[in-house]
């Protein structure tokens, strides 16, 4: 691939020439108030990248793909996507109960489409046909009616159990401007803001300024503030919470905030009670950009929402009933319950994630839906693979002695971050476990101890402020596996997230945090491929852009380990990777990909392509007889 040209960075640019062409107002107070330009309130966002790391995702992609790629990033899809438990509903049922669910709750504006958006902001034309033709049933009662949003099985083969509820955006908005007096309006943090576009309310937290005089009950705009480059090289909003805004070009973000109006709502709170509280909803939204449907509390156990190409993932890992299946890094569980719904619950799931109050999650849902052959433990997956030599926790112990060795559990928490460690429970675990798979039972050396030593040194519970301690939970911790001692693992490796959407803001990657990941996520594989039997499957994935932890971690997987190949992946609907090398900055950054066969053996969703999806990567390798 040919050396990227330096980039001038044309997003960049674009967001400076709309800076400068808005108009100096030159007020002095709210009397002197005139109509601010047409472009102000509306939902248009540029998505700012560090410049080296934009170079190489142009090398990448090609200078006039990836700021396509960069604009789909900014705006949620407009479908949400619902996984089914196929244990206990199914597709058709579940879109009847939604229908009347929704339509109850009069939520059906929320999710119909009365205009298609042009270039693409709803779903293909192509695609939308084939939901239209699937929105009849076999007595031809309509599913999606003016009375309800479109709900329509998943238009691809193979994804029975998928659900699509077509949304719509986006909308322009009319903020009803009065040419005497500035709006009223709210501006929210970049992640409330992302949250509010995928449906969600204004929740007291995000609240960063608003209007003065705001009493419960007004109509109030939002916006969003966007973190900008601080003076000491860091990023930030540059401005305190609860900062007054008088409609005035002084405000924080005036210009930046072109542009980046998310909907209009109604608030719950007064302006003082917003800053004066710690939780509840803000502001409820009743007109947005877009439009989607929220599930939240919906058909419990009966549905999941969940991103399209993550559904898939757990499809082409293709868990056969009565296998023993390994989800490394699984929190929140959506992929760990999609293999286990697969199985029909029949064989044993292992799920691990390093943090306690994830793996409870991982159990609850597990609960929700009612699945019984999902193990969930804590554990890194750096130390996936049990040790033989230099364990975890001490192994020494006293048949006469159940006290945990207090020394050998301060120095297993030293691995972890400290967000983490503040959640450990300490505390004895009975389960049967093969001498291969043991959890920590925690026992002391023996030696003899004081009353007084014995009170200081027993374990105590560890309720903190998460919300899973706060109610008891409970979770076993894991020494890790024994080698080959497993089917199939997913390895849904954590990344930079570079393909979520909607995302406001990107800067804050560089090619320095890039490469690191891909480092990390390297550590994570060698402990898969330890931990799948020969002729066993890995299933690795991302939800970035990266090609530095797809194609490249891909490319280093097969080199390394020859007895890996890639397989067909099933269903396929995402495209091919991206072939050839990277050479970047004068050799500095040189990175290999795919060739043109193996490029189509593995599937990347591509968020500007008409599956409107997020960005993500799937690969799927077979293990032959190993060499070591």
């Amino acid at each position: 691939m040919k050396k990227a040209r330096a980039a001038s960075s044309p997003l960049l640019l674009r967001r400076r020439n709309l800076t400068s062409a808005a108009p100096s107002l030159q007020m002095d107070s709210p009397s002197s108030f005139s109509l601010p330009p047409p472009e102000r309130y509306i939902y248009n966002p540029t998505l700012r990248w560090n410049p080296e790391v934009e170079e190489y995702f142009n090398a990448a992609y090609g200078a006039d793909h990836f700021p396509r790629i960069s604009k789909s990033l900014t705006h949620p899809s407009s479908y949400s996507c619902i996984r089914v438990n196929t244990l206990k509903s199914t597709s058709e049922a579940v879109i009847r109960k939604l229908i009347a669910i929704l339509n109850e709750k009069r939520l059906e504006n929320a999710a119909e489409g009365d205009e298609v958006p042009k270039e693409g902001s709803l779903l293909d034309s192509s695609i939308r046909n084939v939901i239209d033709s699937r929105l009849l049933q076999d007595n031809d009662t309509p599913i999606g009616t003016s009375e309800s949003p479109s709900i329509c099985k998943c238009p691809y083969p193979g994804l029975d159990n998928v659900v699509f509820v077509k949304g719509s955006g986006p909308h322009m908005l009319q903020y009803g401007i009065q040419p005497c007096q500035p709006m009223k309006e709210v501006i929210v943090s970049r992640k409330c803001a992302e949250a509010v576009l995928r449906g969600a309310q204004v929740y007291v937290p995000g609240v960063l300024a608003c209007s003065a005089h705001v009493e419960k009950g007004d109509v109030i705009a939002v916006s969003v503030a966007v973190e900008q480059r601080m003076s000491d090289g860091g990023w930030g909003v540059g401005f305190t919470r609860g900062t007054v805004l008088q409609g005035l070009e002084s405000d924080p973000h005036y210009h930046e905030r072109n542009g980046l109006y998310i909907g209009q709502g109604t608030t719950s709170l007064s302006r003082a009670s917003m800053f004066r509280v710690s939780e509840g909803i803000a502001v409820e939204m009743t007109n947005r950009v877009y439009k989607l449907p929220s599930f939240y509390d919906v058909l419990e156990g009966e549905i999941f929402l969940q991103n399209l190409p993550s559904i898939v993932t757990a499809y082409v890992l293709d868990p056969r009933e009565g296998e023993r299946i390994l989800d490394m890094c699984a929190a929140p569980g959506g992929k760990t319950t999609a293999i286990a719904i697969l199985m029909r619950d029949n064989g044993e799931v292992v799920a691990t994630d390093r943090s306690h109050n994830k793996v409870m999650d991982v159990l609850k849902l597990a609960a929700e839906m009612d699945l019984t052959c999902i193990k969930a433990y804590k554990l890194d997956a750096l130390k996936s693979v049990q040790r033989t030599n230099g364990m975890l926790y001490s192994e020494k112990t006293d048949s006469n002695n159940d006290e945990p060795d207090i020394a050998a559990v301060n120095s297993c928490l030293s691995s972890f971050s400290t967000d983490v460690k503040i959640n450990i429970e300490m505390e004895k675990c009975s389960i049967n476990a093969t001498p291969s798979e043991t959890v920590s039972n925690g026992k002391t050396d023996g030696r003899h101890l004081s009353n007084a030593a014995k009170r200081k040194n027993a374990p105590r519970q560890r309720n903190g402020p998460g919300r899973n301690q706060s109610l008891g939970g409970r979770v076993e911790t894991s020494k890790g596996f024994m080698p080959n001692s497993f089917d199939r693992v997913l390895l849904d490796a954590p990344c930079s997230a570079l393909g979520l959407r909607p995302r406001l803001f990107a800067g804050e990657e560089t090619m320095e945090s890039l490469r690191n990941h891909g480092k990390y996520q390297r550590r994570m594989f060698d402990q898969a491929v330890q931990l799948v039997r020969p002729g066993g499957v890995i299933v690795y994935s991302t939800c970035t852009i990266n090609p530095g932890e797809n194609e490249a971690l891909v490319r280093y997987a097969l080199d390394k380990y020859k007895f890996l190949s890639l397989a067909s992946q099933h269903p396929k609907i995402g495209g091919p990777g991206i072939v050839g090398r990277c050479d970047l900055f004068g050799g500095k950054y040189v990175e290999e990909w795919l060739t043109e066969n193996e490029s189509e053996l593995v599937q990347r969703f591509d968020p500007s392509s008409s599956l409107d999806t997020i960005g993500f990567f799937i690969a799927k390798f077979v293990v032959g007889e190993k060499d070591f």
